[in-house]
């Protein structure tokens, strides 16, 4: 999905648009599972007893819920995360009904950092750090591909100045 156009300023160019790392979705896929299973297995318990029915319809409640609010709330709010490399900023973006978000212009960034785990590194992901005129550096969690995200970023700012 690209970066939508109508947010860029005239003559600026998308270079990189990721959302985070997709190890954020891990533990939704696996509540979702055991959600689908333990309902299943809890559903197949009462089929013989009398107020069956009654049963389903309460863990089918309490299993739309819980995947509502553990699996879907966390998906869309993954997709609706962007990190964002333009040719004349950096852009973050989060939030799905009340959106935040941050732009650092290139010329304003003083250095560029990354670190990752051991864990981190097997995944291809990591953190970045943005050192800007700002106050404190700011850290990007969970970006994919971080050392070329960093590499990235190096480049545009060098080609800025």
């Amino acid at each position: 999905m690209a970066y939508p156009d109508d947010l860029l300023v005239p003559g600026e160019q998308v270079v990189m648009h990721k959302h985070p790392h997709a190890k954020m979705l891990v533990l939704p896929v696996l509540v979702l599972l055991l959600v689908v299973g333990i309902g299943s297995f809890l559903a197949a318990l009462v089929a013989e007893q009398s107020w069956a029915p009654w049963a389903w319809l309460g863990l089918g409640v309490v299993g739309v819920v819980l995947v509502v609010w553990l699996t879907v709330i966390p998906v869309v709010r993954w997709r609706a995360t962007h990190f964002v490399v333009t040719t004349r900023r950096v852009l973050v973006r989060e939030g799905v009904l009340s959106r935040q978000g941050i732009d650092i212009p290139m010329s304003r960034i003083n250095s560029v950092q990354f670190r990752h785990t051991a864990l981190e590194r097997l995944l291809g992901c990591g953190t970045l750090v943005i050192e800007s005129a700002s106050e404190e550096p700011l850290e990007f969690t969970d970006v994919p591909g971080v050392e070329k995200v960093h590499a990235l970023l190096y480049q545009e700012v060098a080609d800025e100045e």
